[in-house]
């Protein structure tokens, strides 16, 4: 999930239009958050608004009441004007984008109840709520998630993540279909460390159906969404979820299902000296400790390398998210603890070219 930094404002960004549309969040970052003696500035008001649209008062259409919010946000300084104004319009008219809407629902007059909705949620964006939280869901793969402050958003890239696990769960099956004598391939049993609202976990779930993850997250906020969603989804029967704070002493309690295929994490890697630069979205609604990785960015990825031999089936496999600087990190710190069995498979980049996911492989002993 995005843990924006120095590298990521300049990354992830949004100089990718799609993503541009996904994320209010700014491309500059604010140190210290928002200025708490600066109140936002709402104009044109909103009765004049109304009154311009239409010689009879209310009569004001999704475009119309898009480029008034636009302007507002752009008056306000809030990042992304545009996506923020057209992704909080669709939602309240029951659209995934604005551009899906058609050409009816864009051009008829929207109701009083319809603008009100608008307006208590377009004040939130004013206060530099991301949009997730505003709308209180966001997708991830083919799920709808619901989204609370201040468990960590996920973010786009993190899809990938998901994608290079059922890849490798597929060769793994391919591979053994092709011996002479194929031997019963259990389905995987996945552990998820730090699991957020769930997005990875849950899209596992759906994308390897036999499959079954244990779920932790140190944050009780962030298990008690992951929670609500899976029963939202309908897979809470193949999920265990556990409040628990990840340690080199964790083996017993997650060995649930005995042990584990894959290990799946996008931790905490921002170095801690870039966490002052992160946006004001962040700074003010995400929980920080879901970023804050340490001085190297290694300190929850250290631990988990350490946990996953007693965790791992021989040739099992850990993948994670990390910052571009780490992989060369990883390798020289696995290198240095050859006692661990543990090599670094594969090295993969992003949408935009960062190495930022790697998987690391037990070795049979």
């Amino acid at each position: 999930m995005w843990k924006p930094g120095t590298d990521f404002t300049t990354m992830r960004c949004l100089t990718h239009p799609p993503l541009r549309r996904l994320f209010g969040l700014s491309l500059q970052c604010v140190p210290g958050g928002l200025s708490q003696s600066k109140s936002p500035i709402i104009s044109p008001k909103w009765s004049s608004l109304r009154q311009s649209c239409g010689a009879r008062l209310g009569l004001v259409t999704a475009t119309d009441v898009v480029n008034y919010w636009q302007k507002v946000f752009e008056t306000n300084g809030i990042p992304e004007a545009r996506e923020s104004s057209e992704c909080i319009v669709s939602f309240v008219l029951g659209a995934k984008t604005f551009q899906s809407l058609n050409s009816k629902s864009l051009h008829a007059p929207l109701t009083a109840v319809q603008q009100e909705q608008i307006q208590q949620l377009s004040s939130k964006r004013l206060e530099r709520m991301p949009v997730q939280y505003v709308l209180g869901e966001w997708d991830f793969q083919d799920l709808t998630l619901k989204m609370k402050p201040p468990v960590f958003i996920p973010r786009p890239e993190t899809e990938d993540l998901v994608s290079l696990i059922v890849e490798e769960e597929s060769r793994k099956r391919e591979k053994n279909s092709g011996l002479c004598f194929p031997v019963p391939v259990p389905h995987p049993v996945i552990l998820e460390i730090g699991c957020g609202s769930g997005a990875i976990a849950l899209s596992l779930l759906c994308k390897l159906p036999q499959s079954r993850v244990i779920a932790i997250d140190k944050e009780e906020a962030a298990v008690d969404l992951t929670r609500e969603n899976a029963q939202r989804l309908q897979l809470q029967e193949r999920i265990h979820i556990l409040h628990h704070d990840v340690s080199y002493s964790s083996a017993k309690q997650l060995l649930v299902w005995g042990p584990i295929d894959f290990i799946v994490s996008n931790p905490p890697y921002v170095f801690h000296e870039d966490m002052a630069s992160l946006d004001a979205e962040i700074l003010c609604y995400e929980d920080l400790d879901a970023l804050d990785g340490g001085d190297d960015g290694m300190r929850v990825i250290k631990t988990i390398l350490a946990l996953a031999p007693s965790l791992l089936k021989d040739s099992g496999s850990v993948f994670l998210e990390v910052d571009p600087r780490h992989p060369n990190m990883v390798e020289k710190w696995l290198q240095a603890h050859p006692n661990l069995l543990l090599i670094l498979r594969a090295i993969h980049k992003d949408f935009c070219g960062k190495p930022r996911f790697l998987h690391i492989q037990k070795q049979s002993r």
